[in-house]
C-alpha cells in the first residue's frame, strides 16, 4: 500500500492552477479581439516595464528566453503596428525596442483583460481568502526559506 504524497498532490494542484489560469486568460484576450497572442502580450507588459527602450537581449533574459524567440514576438508584433525596432543612437549595431501608441493602447485593453480573468479566477474565494492567497502566493514567488517553527 503506498502512502500518500501531499506535496506531490500539491504540485499536481498547482500546475492545473496554471493551466486554468492560462486558458481563462487566453479566452479574455480572445474575447477583446487585441489580435495578440499570450506570449506577445507577456512581450508588451515586459516592455511597459522600461524606462526606456530595452535591447532585445535585454528583453530575452527578462523574459528567460532565448534571443530567437523575442525576435519572434517582435516581428509579430511589429507587423501589427504594436512595436517598433529602433537604432540605439550611442550604438548602431544596437536595435531597441519600443512601443507604439497602438501597442500602448492594447497594452491598456490587456490590462482590462487580465482584471476580467482574475475576477473570475477568484470568484469563488472571499476577501479574507484573497488577501490569505496573496500571501502564500508572495512566499511562493519569493522563495521564502526562512526556518518556521
Amino acid at each position: 500500500m503506498t502512502t500518500p504524497d501531499p506535496d506531490g498532490l500539491l504540485a499536481e494542484q498547482l500546475l492545473r492552477l496554471t493551466r486554468r489560469v492560462h486558458r481563462i486568460q487566453k479566452r479574455h484576450l480572445e474575447l477583446r479581439d487585441l489580435g495578440v497572442t499570450p506570449a506577445q502580450s507577456r512581450l508588451l507588459r515586459t516592455l511597459a516595464h522600461y524606462a526606456s527602450p530595452p535591447r532585445m537581449a535585454d528583453l530575452a533574459e527578462r523574459l528567460e528566453v532565448v534571443p530567437r524567440a523575442v525576435t519572434t514576438l517582435v516581428d509579430g508584433l511589429e507587423s501589427s503596428g504594436k512595436v517598433r525596432r529602433a537604432a540605439d543612437p550611442a550604438n548602431r549595431r544596437v536595435t531597441r525596442i519600443e512601443l507604439t501608441d497602438e501597442g500602448r493602447a492594447t497594452l491598456r485593453e490587456l490590462r482590462g483583460a487580465r482584471r476580467s480573468a482574475a475576477e473570475e479566477i477568484l470568484a469563488p474565494l472571499t476577501e479574507k481568502e484573497r488577501q490569505v492567497l496573496g500571501v502564500l502566493l508572495d512566499t511562493l514567488i519569493d522563495g521564502d526559506t526562512a526556518q518556521r517553527c
